[in-house]
Parts: C-alpha cells; structure tokens; sequence
C-alpha cells in the first residue's frame, strides 16, 4: 500500500476534512476545519499540543524519547557494560523513522523523517490569514500567532536538517492530488535553512514578550532556540567545509538572537544547580521554560527513579569525561594547583572540581555501568532513601512516590539560561577567529561563563566543602593551552582534518558547554556539528572506554561498597592502573557471601565495564541520517526519485 510521505503521522496535524461532499448541510455538533478556526481561544488550543513534542522535558510515564540520558545517551560522555551501541550500519529497510523511539532520538538528537508538524504550521498559517481577513482576530493577535506558527515551522525544519540535511521545504498545505509536490525533490540545506532565518526573524519580531505569555511560547523562548538553531548551522559549515558566507550570517545570528534575550534583563544565575532539576515547581529566574509536573493531575515521569540509586544505570559516565571537568582553580586537573587534586576517587574530584560535578555525580562509586552514577536530575533527598541514611530516622524510611517508577513530579528546566549565553559567547569567539570579527573580551566572558560559574551553592555543597570555580579570562585560556587540545582524539576527528585545532578559547567554551549540559542530550548535537562523532571511538579515545576509580582492596566491605558485587562478576572485574595496564580480580566467595583474594591489593585504579568493546567503526556518513528504503519506495512507487545522502 502506498503511503504519502509528506503526510506520514497526518492525524497528529490535526488536519480536518470537509463535510461538503457527504452531507447536505454543515454539521451542528462535531468540530470541523469549517467551524473550528473561530477565535484567538481555538488557536491557542491547537497550538497546545507542541508543547509536548516540542518541549518534552522529563517526557511523562515510562516514556523515553529526549529523555536526559540516565537510561542511555549515545555520546562519548556516555559507556555503558558490553558493546558500546553503534552509529547506524546500514540503510534501515522499514519505517525506522515512522516511530520516534528513544534509540532514535539518542543517535540523532533532532528529528526523524516525519512532515506531519510541517503540515499543521502551514495549515495553521494559512487559517490564520483567513481569520484576519474574516475580522475574527486582531492586528496583534494576527501577528502574535503567525510568529508561534513560524517559530515552530522554522524549528521544525531545523532539527530536519541536522538529521538529514537536505530535505523537501513546504511553505504552504499541499493537496492530496497534487503529487508533484509530495514527491518533490529534496531543497538544498542553504536554501531551508535561510527559509527558517526568515520565520525566526518574524517570530523574534511578532511573538508576544514574556510578561504576556508566561512560561509559553513567547518572544524570549523564540530567540533562546533560535540561537541555537542558527549556532548549529553555522558551525556546521565550519567545521564540515560548507559556504563560510553562509556561516558568518548564521553566526551573526546566533549572536543577534541571544542578545534579544541577554538585553531584557530579565534572567540571572540566582538558583543553585541541582534545585534546578530536582525541585518540583521553577526555582529563580534562570528557566526561561519550564514544564512542571503534577502527581494530582497524573502527569509524571521516570527519570528521577533512575538516578535515585537504587535503579541502575546502564550507561554513565567515563574517563573521558572525568578528565575534561575544569578545576576549581579554573585549570585542567594536570595544571591545577588545588589540593589533593590528583586524587581521582569520586568523592576528592567534588572536592576539588567545579561545584556542577558535586550536584552532578555520587561521591562513590555504585551501580552504573562505569561506576559514576548520576544524581543530577534528582533532589538531594530522592537518594537518601537507598543509603544507610534512612537509619537515623526509621519513621520515614518508606520512600516517596516522587522517587521512584513513573511517579516522579520533578520539573524540567527546558530552556535556560545558561544555554543561551553559551550560545552567545560560542558564536562570538567563532566570528573573531575565523572572520576577524570583534575579539572576545573578559567582559564577555563575564557576562557568560563566568555568571554561570558564580551560581549559588547549595547547603549540602557547602557543608562538603565546594567551592566555586575562579573565573576564566582570556589570558586564562591561552596560558593554558590544554595539550588534550591536540591529541591523538581530537586528531582523529572530521572537524580537526578539516579545519585543525581550536583556538585555547573556544576548547575552553566547549568544555563549560559539556560540564553544564551533561546527559542533557545536547552532547550529540554538539559533536556532529563539530566534526567530533570520532571522539565517540574508542580505538582512538580510548578514555572513553574506562570507568570510575575505585579500590577493591577493602575485602570485607567489598560487596557493599560496589555495585553489590557478586560471584558472577568476578571474572569480568577489571581496572587499569595509572600506566595503563589491566589487573583482573581473583576473588572468590563463600557460602555467607565473604570475599576473599589473592590479588585485592592491586584491585585499585579505574573500573574497566563488564566485557566492554568498541563499537564498530563511525564513518563520515554517520554525520546525516540516510533516506530508509521504506521513503526511497514510496517515491518509486509513484514514478519519483529522492536522493539519499552520501556514503549510504
């Protein structure tokens, strides 16, 4: 049977279709596409339901897709036991795209081949003019509506084509006769891209100010993700050899929208990190958008139930990404000066590395793939309840709904902050050294990462002994010069063959990128426009295949202190030492569970996952998504052809 493939997933478009044919007089009773688009309150509603699509936050239920990534993310932050999950191999044969599944979504980070939500802003477009020419909105409310449906226009696009690149551009409904407009061919990326620059300024331009629509799509939410659209692009044509014209404007863009918002005023880093994610309603004036949950109205979500430590994580953090944590002297842990900075144990790194690491890590090693289980996306109670704590005060030992299966109502900072001065400062250090453009400053970086270094620590942090991290200048950055900078990883990579090493600035803007947004699932995103999926190799980034430090050689607490170590595992736990050599466990346990071993003592270094490899080998073409054969047929069928990306 054939299936059109600009209306895959059309019940979603909340299309309506005409009763003319079928009946002799309009229906009184059902809600039509006639009778539907009749005041500002029915656009309203139909724009509601992009809200989850859109801005899935923690999603809700058992549900996956966009999740952050405490059950899987696909980046080199992330390794899990076994085999390491491949890039795709292979031109899918069915309707891969037709189901935006978490395994999707974890490769790609953007968008599947889905044109329903392209149709439902065009049509929603068109009914606008209709509704302005009837008088049945206002000059504001006309505009303010247009703009929300070119936003999402223009936002759909965009995560398209970092998917897939080129792909077929609708700017208005197509007919289900007309064939030739269906089956288009796929329009060049400049050329959707500069479409979507176009919907971005008019949306900027028209869509309502925040104090009018709160936590709603509004003028500010438009420029935030605009500025990180047009990074993306930008950056693309950098570091893959596109049109560096095109580059430039959308850079220029990315600046231009982030200070929209910077401008206004009216956000700031007031709230420490971890309320941030943990807290159950917006905290502060950091969130620009926020979804909250509600056990009352059955709106919850799993996540905090997979970093409470009770539940496992599969895939954790590594080496790689212990090694690029800055700290709190604001130098690399090799050229950092604060004390007992060499230690590599969990609980001295929260000690001596930026305060994010301490609200983002347990300060032991336990039950995740790697060892290094992540407690960011839970309040500082949710895993109290799997420790000894609970102890000191039997009578609430029980744990809270809130923390565990798929009943968790902690809220999702969706847009903040952070990110858009982090895209701000990124494009601008890209425009001064690749285009002469105004050179960085120490104000600049004061008015971005420096801000966000200098977040509010949270009671717990303190009592630990964190502290903030010093502030990064310019001077900073050069004299630091980060050999990693240079490595034989960094070498491996498509950005670095083509365009060499980063300046020391911009390696220093990447890295507060990859310390704030952690499992955020912007990783992926980060290194496909980069030119960095290589770094996701361990036969060239081998750290990224090495887990936690920890220290076997506590025979008797052993069970307890990892990962609830049992019989099973023995002959599969490894660690590498600090010169790089690999010592296997020995142990034994008796009939009551005591381990005993003869090579204990020299169980200390970092835990090698059970039975890792590699996965298999990412290539060139692993940077766009293919056209499955599924859509390839469907063109056939009706007499047209698509072209498929290359490689594949």
């Amino acid at each position: 049977m054939k299936k059109l493939t600009y209306l895959i997933f059309s019940i979603v478009a909340l299309t309506f279709v005409s009763c003319d044919n079928y009946l002799d007089r309009p229906t009184k009773t059902q809600m039509t596409d006639e009778n539907y688009w009749a005041s500002e309150q029915t656009v309203r509603l139909f724009v509601n339901g992009a809200y989850t699509n859109y801005f899935v936050g923690y999603n809700s239920g058992w549900s996956t897709a966009y999740i952050p990534g405490v059950r899987g993310e696909l980046s080199d932050d992330a390794t899990s036991t076994g085999k390491q999950s491949n890039l795709l191999l292979a031109v899918p044969a069915d309707n891969w795209y037709n189901s935006e599944t978490s395994s999707f979504l974890q490769r790609t980070g953007a968008s599947a081949w889905n044109f329903a939500w392209v149709r439902k802003w065009n049509l929603m477009i068109s009914r606008l003019e209709t509704m302005l020419a009837d008088g049945l909105l206002t000059d504001e409310q006309y505009n303010h509506w247009m703009g929300v449906a070119r936003f999402f226009r223009g936002y759909e696009y965009s995560r398209l084509v970092q998917s897939f690149g080129d792909v077929p551009y609708y700017d208005q409904v197509i007919e289900f006769t007309d064939l030739d407009s269906q089956y288009k061919a796929r329009d060049p990326r400049e050329t959707v891209m500069t479409k979507v620059m176009e919907d971005f300024d008019f949306a900027v331009a028209n869509v309502r100010s925040a104090s009018s629509e709160p936590n709603r799509v509004n003028n500010d939410v438009v420029a935030a993700i605009a500025s990180r659209c047009m990074l993306f692009e930008g950056t693309w044509y950098l570091y893959h050899n596109g049109d560096e014209a095109l580059a430039k404007t959308f850079l220029e863009k990315a600046v231009e929208y982030a200070e929209d918002v910077m401008d206004r005023g009216l956000y700031s880093f007031d709230t420490d990190f971890r309320t941030l994610f943990g807290a159950e309603t917006k905290q502060g004036s950091e969130t620009i958008l926020y979804r909250e949950y509600s056990a009352a109205l059955s709106v919850r979500h799993c996540v905090a139930s997979y970093a409470n430590l009770d539940e496992n994580q599969g895939s954790a953090a590594n080496l790689s990404t212990l090694k690029a944590w800055i700290c709190q002297d604001g130098k690399t842990y090799d050229q950092s000066g604060v004390a007992n900075v060499e230690s590599w144990e969990l609980k001295d790194m929260a000690l001596t590395r930026d305060p994010r690491f301490e609200a983002t890590f347990w300060d032991e090693p336990t039950q995740a793939g790697t060892g290094i289980y992540c407690v960011k996306f839970i309040d500082r109670i949710g895993p109290w309840y799997a420790t000894d704590g609970w102890k000191e005060d039997p009578a609430t030992a029980t744990r809270p709904a809130k923390y565990g299966s798929n009943t968790n109502t902690n809220g999702f900072p969706i847009i903040r902050y952070a990110e858009v001065v982090l895209n701000w400062i990124e494009a601008k250090a890209e425009l001064a050294d690749k285009f002469d453009g105004p050179a960085v400053t120490n104000t600049d970086l004061d008015e971005s990462i420096n801000a966000i270094r200098n977040r509010p620590l949270d009671d717990t942090a303190i009592m630990k002994g964190v502290q903030k991290t010093a502030p990064l200048t310019v001077a900073m950055a050069e004299s630091m010069n980060d050999p990693e900078r240079t490595s034989a990883a960094q070498q491996a990579t498509l950005g670095y063959k083509n365009k060499g090493a980063v300046s020391p600035l911009i390696w220093e803007i990447r890295r507060e990128r990859r310390m704030e947004f952690f499992l955020e699932q912007t990783r992926i995103l980060d290194l496909r426009r980069w030119g960095q999926l290589e770094l996701m190799q361990g036969a060239t980034n081998p750290d990224i295949l090495v887990g936690a430090w920890v220290d076997y050689n506590t025979t008797n607490t052993l069970k307890k202190k990892f990962n609830r170590l049992t019989a099973s595992q023995f002959g599969n736990l490894k660690v590498q030492k600090l010169d790089g050599s690999v010592v296997t466990f020995d142990g034994e346990a008796d009939n009551d569970g005591n381990i005993s071993s003869s090579n204990a003592a020299q169980m200390v270094g970092f835990r090698i996952p059970d039975n890792i490899t590699d996965r298999d080998k990412i290539e060139e073409r692993n940077y766009l998504e293919p056209i499955c054969t599924d859509v390839q047929n469907q063109y056939s069928d009706a007499g047209y052809k698509i072209e498929q990306n290359p490689g594949w």
